[in-house]
């Protein structure tokens, strides 16, 4: 260990290169310019907030761009940033140790160390879990042999990637009763449903996010990452610029699996001795056959099925990565694995804050917010935190941000707009609520959640309009018991009524 003054010293230290951490060392920058602010991260890119749109007062777009730090040190000329992942931190001594053996001392920290991809199983060469740039590579150089995958999980990503394979069978397990639980209910679903079976797709719109691509890597022959090496999340568009194409000739083929969980996976040998029956894939009304083809790997479902494939994708959600900092530091950790925050993005333990995926929110938040590991969450809770701990080193008191208001969220699915407002699938809602919808097959789906006569949530897929007028009735909760069904009625211009 070198002598007492080797240690570097920040008066802002944050850890993680993903969009929580960038933003609160950006945020931390440019309210302290002549202080050094050390940004900590593991992988020679960050992730940086590109065209930003305010689309509405809670709702926001943006992309995300994967930059050298070289280019974030050129914006900021007092952003340090490391690249080195943490090993140790020594809370009751305000110092982090890394990986590569240096040591920090911080006034105030910022963990923004995200989250890793929950895997079904640990350590089988046939599972991939797909969470960040670099498994989405591994996941396209092993469809490209590939005549049947299955894919379990039934959030955003199991959706997006569901519906753009093409040339390979999908056998898709999931534990709801209707796809893509985590966005939406099942009428949505059975609205998003036609797309997926579709033969011909329309051409994609031009899609204006980021391609997915780590600079130089191909050439510099990087290492790949290890799976549980951490990348940085993917976006709505992380599949842009990956041909996701098997080997069959077909277009699409997709079977679901519902009400089910993955009971046990086989490996081939393992298979062959069970001396039970695999299925072929489901056509049409007919039940599968026994399959005759011999597979890498198979597997057990809940509901007693089993069936063989090239590989498994687990898109089951993720677990906040809070490994390296827990090891003698008492936090208090929620019950999804996070580091509980209070209102000021505090920990339990004194100067270090989080923000992000590696965060569980610990305050009581508006009835109609609600924490979810989503991009713009962790844009929006990186550059809070960092206010919060600005307020705090300059002993000055802050207000809540006005982003914990209302839950909203705006991705893309299937090309469709998809806004997602408060409380949309009535979460926590109980039995004591109504639901009001409106379906155009193929253009929209409209569906808002009333309690009470006032609007708690909302919706929309497709080119609705309705975003900002909906998000000013649930915020302002206002009493609409007077129009009853007249709310959703497309020939009433629901906007006069509000302005």
């Amino acid at each position: 260990m070198a002598g007492a003054g080797a240690a570097a010293r920040g008066r802002f230290a944050v850890v993680g290169g993903g969009i929580a951490g960038v933003t609160c060392a950006q945020k931390l920058a440019a309210e302290f310019p002549s202080e050094d602010i050390l940004l900590m991260t593991a992988s020679p890119v960050i992730k940086a907030v590109t065209n930003f749109k305010q689309v509405s007062k809670t709702l926001e777009e943006f992309d995300v761009e994967e930059q050298p730090s070289s280019i974030l040190e050129k914006q900021y000329p007092n952003i340090r940033v490391i690249q080195s992942g943490v090993k140790q931190l020594k809370s009751d001594e305000h110092k982090i140790y890394t990986e590569d053996g240096k040591e920090y001392i911080y006034e105030k920290l910022c963990l923004c160390a995200g989250a890793k991809p929950k895997l079904i199983v640990e350590g089988n060469p046939y599972v991939l879990g797909i969470r960040d740039t670099d498994s989405a590579q591994a996941f396209q150089k092993n469809l490209a042999q590939a005549e049947r995958i299955v894919v379990v999980g039934n959030g955003g990503i199991a959706l997006e990637l569901v519906y753009e394979i093409q040339g390979c069978e999908v056998i898709w397990a999931i534990k709801d009763k209707a796809i893509g639980n985590t966005f939406f209910d099942a009428g949505a679903a059975e609205f998003l449903l036609p797309k997926l079976t579709a033969e011909s797709r329309e051409t994609p719109i031009e899609c204006k996010r980021t391609k997915y691509t780590v600079e130089g890597s191909e050439e510099k022959g990087r290492p790949t990452a290890a799976s549980d090496k951490l990348g940085s999340a993917l976006g709505p568009d992380w599949h842009e610029g990956l041909h996701l194409k098997g080997t069959k000739e077909f277009s699409h083929k997709v079977h679901i699996e519902t009400l089910c969980e993955v009971k046990k996976i086989h490996l081939q040998q393992e298979f062959i001795q069970l001396q039970r029956t695999s299925l072929t894939f489901p056509k049409g009304e007919k039940n599968a056959e026994p399959d005759e083809v011999l597979w890498p790997v198979y597997v057990e479902l809940t509901n007693g099925k089993i069936y063989g494939c090239n590989f498994i994708v687990s898109a089951t959600g993720v677990v906040p990565n809070v490994e390296p900092f827990l090891d003698g530091n008492n936090f208090a950790v929620g019950e999804d694995g996070g580091l509980k925050v209070d209102k000021h993005m505090h920990t339990s333990l004194p100067d270090v804050y989080a923000a992000g995926d590696i965060c569980t929110v610990a305050w009581e938040p508006s009835p109609v917010w609600h924490q979810m590991r989503l991009w713009t969450q962790a844009r929006q809770m990186g550059w809070y935190a960092a206010k919060c701990m600005a307020a705090d080193a300059l002993g000055e008191s802050i207000d809540m941000d006005f982003s914990f208001e209302l839950f909203a969220h705006i991705t893309k699915f299937f090309n469709y707009k998809v806004v997602v407002l408060g409380k949309y699938n009535a979460q926590g809602l109980g039995s004591d609520h109504e639901l009001m919808l409106r379906c155009t097959k193929g253009h929209e789906y409209v569906k808002v959640v009333m309690q009470n006569g006032r609007m708690m949530g909302a919706v929309l897929i497709g080119e609705t309009d309705l975003e900002e007028t909906f998000e000013n009735l649930i915020l302002n909760q206002m009493d609409l018991s007077a129009y009853g069904e007249d709310l959703l009625n497309p020939d009433i211009d629901i906007e006069d009524y509000f302005d």
